[in-house]
């Protein structure tokens, strides 16, 4: 079955209103008729099988038939602290987070970023992230599409870290901790940020600032990984720990 996210205010006490793409997809991709029915989730964890009862170019709307409860969310809120990598390896970062259930991304740009967003062009940028982390959340069957947050420099960042329960660096040291010694002191509810840098990594002076902050440096195993992989291995040990 189909499935749809809405804005909020969009899902009502007994019906949904469908605008924009989907109702192109809904109509003219998927052909839809009046009496079948679709998933409409608002994005913030209310999911509800939906029956169509209208259809046109410009509105899908339909009457909800039964709420769903889903349990498909991590136990935990995760935010991946990107280091605003090279080309498109952001959308892979983004589309396979969402997949292993990020709650949410937050780029940054750090002393070894090599790419700038321009001011101009962030805007455009952060729509399409952002249809990606919907497309990929309907996909992957979530109940919430991840927060994407604006990007920020790392200073501003290391202020953010007051909002998490947990925070680690993704850096490899000798003597240094793993990620395994940060997830046991976590329970269901909390929230972790973890910071994962660009493809020259953190500077010694960003991993003291950070550890200054409260962070925890971590290890991601005796391989070095690729900037585009280290999100999906802190996903994918959260995932095991917790489920």
């Amino acid at each position: 079955m189909q499935r749809y996210f809405v804005d909020p205010e969009q899902f009502h006490e007994r019906e949904v209103e469908i605008t924009g793409d989907d109702v192109h997809h809904i109509v003219k991709v998927m052909r839809s008729e009046t009496g079948e029915e679709i998933i409409v989730c608002d994005g913030t964890g209310r999911v509800a099988r939906v029956r169509l009862s209208e259809l046109s170019k410009e509105l899908v709307r339909g009457e909800i038939v039964e709420l769903l409860d889903e349990q498909r969310e991590l136990p935990i809120r995760v935010t991946i602290g990107q280091g605003l990598p090279k080309a498109d390896k952001m959308e892979w970062i983004l589309q396979k987070g969402t997949e292993l259930g990020a709650y949410a991304f937050f780029p940054f740009s750090s002393e070894r970023t090599i790419v700038k967003l321009d001011e101009k062009k962030e805007g455009k940028k952060l729509e399409r992230w952002r249809k990606i982390a919907k497309e990929a959340a309907e996909q992957a069957h979530r109940a919430i599409v991840p927060q994407l947050l604006s990007p920020v420099s790392y200073k501003q960042l290391l202020k953010e870290f007051e909002k998490y329960t947990a925070v680690a660096i993704a850096y490899e040291k000798e003597g240094g901790g793993k990620l395994s010694d940060v997830l046991p002191t976590l329970s269901a509810g909390d929230s972790l940020l973890v910071l994962i840098g660009p493809e020259g990594g953190f500077s010694e002076e960003e991993v003291r600032l950070a550890e200054q902050a409260g962070a925890k440096s971590v290890s991601l195993g005796p391989r070095i990984l690729r900037t585009e992989t280290a999100s999906q291995y802190v996903l994918s040990a959260v995932s095991y720990h917790f489920e």
